[in-house]
């Protein structure tokens, strides 16, 4: 098995760490939104990156798991982008962002159903024969279970993969968010999922957050805090759990601490990869 992998999302206000610690980070994961309307010598830039070191491309406005089919201008022009980069891969969450002409504003979790199922997977095959390669899709963090839900989020999930053929860009802080936020076990959560379907991890942090009536705790998935022990503990689960190599990105999207915070986390990633494995051997 080849060795697994740690990576960090670039933003630009981390390059300059970024440049300086390559030694320490195995791949970048780069918002693919914020360079659709880049100029040449932005992608050019992009691009010489790409070939120093693997990268991936994730989206953040597709809605792949809307009702409305994607539109192929938008899928267009992230093939165009894809075209120029040549990422390792590409990503896009099974969520929401517009409907009925409306822009959300943020990743909703649709209706957990098997008419939701038949759009994902019609998207999800659009989606690869215009940009030319399938995305990795990625589970969402929700604060209310989405109505007229038939199907567990577990269940829906692994629908999807087994219908479409793409592989899990598995966030575990939304999955641990998600699980805590409704009362299920995080674990069991885990254990729902086609874990040898996973092509890439998320890690990141957030907060709790009070109800308006202030009588229950939510966890929020910010990114703008440390990652905590239950989201690692999870992590060497799945490599307990898997044989193949595992990617795996650490998300901050402000609040920035220095960066020898963030390569101790990745550290920390590290160490409880290797755990797991240990654990798989042991077993």
């Amino acid at each position: 098995m080849r060795p697994d992998r740690v990576g960090l999302g670039w933003r630009p206000a981390l390059a300059a760490g970024i440049f300086d610690a390559l030694d320490r980070i195995d791949v970048l994961e780069v918002i693919a939104d914020d360079y659709l309307d880049a100029g040449r010598r932005e992608r050019q830039a992009l691009k010489i990156i790409a070939r120093r070191m693997p990268m991936h491309l994730h989206c953040i406005a597709l809605g792949m798991a809307g009702a409305e089919q994607v539109a192929a201008r938008r899928l267009d022009r992230l093939g165009r982008l894809v075209n120029d980069i040549e990422p390792e891969a590409w990503s896009e969450h099974l969520a929401f962002v517009r409907a009925g002409g409306t822009e959300i504003g943020h990743l909703a979790a649709p209706p957990r159903t098997e008419a939701s199922v038949e759009g994902a997977v019609r998207n999800l095959r659009k989606a690869a024969n215009i940009v030319g390669a399938i995305p990795l899709m990625e589970n969402v963090a929700t604060l209310i279970e989405p109505p007229c839900s038939t199907l567990s989020e577990p269940a829906w999930i692994s629908k999807i993969l087994a219908a479409s053929g793409c592989a899990l860009l598995l966030d575990l802080h939304n999955l641990y968010a998600n699980a805590v936020n409704f009362g299920l076990d995080p674990m069991q959560y885990l254990a729902g999922l086609p874990l040898d379907c996973v092509g890439c991890v998320h890690i990141a942090g957030g907060r709790w957050i009070k109800a308006s009536n202030g009588t229950k705790r939510y966890l929020l998935d910010d990114h703008l805090h440390e990652v905590t022990g239950p989201v690692y503990e999870l992590l060497a689960e799945v490599a307990a759990r898997t044989s193949h190599q595992l990617t795996v990105v650490l998300e901050r999207d402000g609040e920035f601490p220095p960066m020898a915070v963030l390569l101790d986390e990745l550290d920390r990633t590290r160490a409880a990869l290797a755990a797991g494995r240990r654990r798989r051997l042991e077993a």
